[in-house]
């Protein structure tokens, strides 16, 4: 099934419309009728495009529903009644403060950032998040790890340098593969965000 997300479009083989006496193909969805206690749009319906728009014209979401379920969903607050995992009151867990240990949702996500930060210079948190995947598997091509920083990595471009550069080893070309890819390596890992 090809779809546009610009115009709606549904192209599909076979569908034909839903508006009575209309054989055009359906490729616009419209909201079906809502089942009692159904918090969503329930099944799709299925109009050409002049019937699809006379459909739009008339809808009314709140159709069928009573005066307290209608004030209900205008409420700003409407689908906040439950608590998804990260916000529970016992959701903090590994060092991370709680969220219900805040009145203010800012000082909330700062005390979460501290915790992170924490973590990380404590050595538990995952390593090698400075790097891409192919700054790390440049680092591997220098024999470094992701705690270098950048004098040592150009120390250590230096001295792979001298041992593989004909001009440092008495004219063997026999290292110009290996040298080419410390180059590449080096030229990667020396515009790294982590050593900006």
């Amino acid at each position: 099934m090809k779809y546009s997300r610009f115009h709606g479009r549904h192209e599909t083989a076979g569908r034909e419309c839903s508006w009575p006496g209309c054989e055009q193909s359906g490729e616009f969805r419209a909201p079906g009728a809502r089942p009692s206690g159904f918090d969503g749009p329930g099944d799709y319906r299925w109009f050409c495009l002049e019937h699809v728009r006379q459909f739009n014209a008339g809808y009314d979401y709140f159709e069928g529903m009573e005066a307290e379920e209608i004030l209900r969903a205008q409420s700003p607050l409407h689908g906040w009644e439950t608590h998804t995992r990260a916000f529970r009151p016992d959701a903090g867990v590994d060092g991370v403060p709680r969220w219900a240990d805040f009145a203010d949702p800012l000082e909330a996500i700062s005390g979460r950032a501290r915790a992170h930060v924490r973590r990380r210079q404590a050595g538990m948190g995952p390593q090698n998040h400075r790097f891409t995947p192919d700054e790390r598997r440049a680092l591997d091509v220098l024999g470094l790890d992701a705690e270098i920083d950048r004098r040592g990595l150009r120390q250590r471009y230096t001295s792979l340098l001298r041992k593989y550069h004909p001009d440092h080893n008495g004219g063997d070309r026999g290292h110009e593969a290996r040298l080419q890819v410390v180059v590449e390596a080096y030229q990667l890992l020396r515009r790294a965000a982590a050593f900006a």
